[in-house]
């Protein structure tokens, strides 16, 4: 496939964020990307390329120059090939010289355009770049979309609003997530009725967090899981999942979760009583992006009742990833 033309210009994501919106086109074909990034992110994450004030005109200046220069007019056989001349092209670990944002909003956007080309929905045409096979009774079943998982309340950095100002505590985990069983058609409905419901106990007034959750004032830890529970009761079939984000909650030493301080140890044993207390199906970022011992422990301790998802800790990086799952610090991860 010949890349004729690049174009790249910067957008604003949903939180009003400039980003990078990239569109590659090859004859008749065109295929665009844009790369928001999330609030709190990984030490260990590629370089998110920003000017000193926020922009991201450097970032698309480089799509426009250097990779354009590289990219358009070339013949690449694959993705793949286009992949690694930008990992080459940029010549750092973490992507920081061109922009990790630069360079995926190419990635992505030729990935997209190679699977036009192909005829092929998005999906296949990654499962055939990975080369993902599975056994033969379960090929032969309808594609169904991976388990549906809501955003129903946020803390921590998705709940920046005014009453902190106020000196009231926000919600120390930052995504509490209603997890629905079943197929899309089935899932959606339900958490559209269950968010709907949260909603009319939270009352009118209820902010909502940057990432479309509701952002309450609670007094206790306990309290949004017993709120959670309820609702599970409800609705057959779903279960809680929370999002720690705990490198954000990490001050010396120690994890600050509304009005008092937890050594690794406390915290531990908080999560092992709360997955004991509620239908929690998983716990993501538990711990500080470092703390890997506590990631492995935590993952013991459970024995399987609620997965341990690494997501900050593991920043979609292969060495990080593959070192997590042969340590049996994690049994799940985010891919992004």
């Amino acid at each position: 496939m010949i890349i004729n033309r690049v174009a790249s210009r910067s957008i604003f994501d949903t939180r009003e964020r400039p980003t990078v919106e990239t569109t590659l086109t090859s004859g008749p074909i065109a295929a665009t990307a844009s790369v928001p990034s999330g609030e709190s992110t990984g030490s260990h994450e590629a370089l998110e390329l920003r000017d000193a004030d926020g922009g991201v005109r450097g970032a698309v200046e480089n799509v426009n120059g250097e990779i354009a220069r590289a990219i358009a007019g070339r013949d690449f056989s694959s993705a793949d090939e286009l992949d690694s001349l930008l990992i080459a092209l940029d010549g750092t670990p973490n992507k920081s010289r061109l922009g990790a944002n630069a360079i995926l909003s190419v990635s992505i956007a030729a990935q997209r355009l190679f699977a036009a080309s192909d005829g092929l929905l998005l999906w296949r045409a990654i499962r055939n770049r990975a080369k993902t096979s599975f056994p033969s009774e379960v090929t032969i079943r309808k594609p169904e979309a991976p388990r549906l998982f809501i955003n129903i309340m946020e803390g921590g950095a998705h709940a920046e609003f005014h009453l902190d100002k106020l000196g009231a505590s926000k919600l120390p985990f930052q995504e509490y997530l209603l997890v629905v069983e079943g197929t899309m058609g089935t899932a959606f409905p339900i958490a559209q009725e269950a968010f709907a419901k949260i909603g009319e106990r939270l009352g009118p007034d209820t902010p909502m967090g940057d990432e479309g959750g509701y952002a309450p004032i609670f007094d206790t830890l306990e309290k949004p899981f017993e709120l959670l529970a309820d609702i599970v009761t409800e609705f057959p079939g779903t279960s809680i999942a929370i999002d720690a984000a705990a490198s954000e909650l990490f001050h010396d030493g120690h994890y600050q979760l509304l009005d008092r301080s937890y050594a690794p140890d406390d915290l531990l044993a908080l999560y092992r009583e709360l997955v004991e207390r509620f239908p929690i199906h998983s716990i993501e970022d538990p711990f500080f992006e470092n703390a890997g011992s506590d990631f492995a422990r935590l993952t013991a301790a459970l024995e399987g009742k609620a997965l341990v998802v690494g997501d900050d800790f593991t920043v979609t990086n292969p060495t990080r990833i593959e070192a997590a799952a042969r340590e049996k610090q994690i049994n799940a991860v985010i891919i992004k």
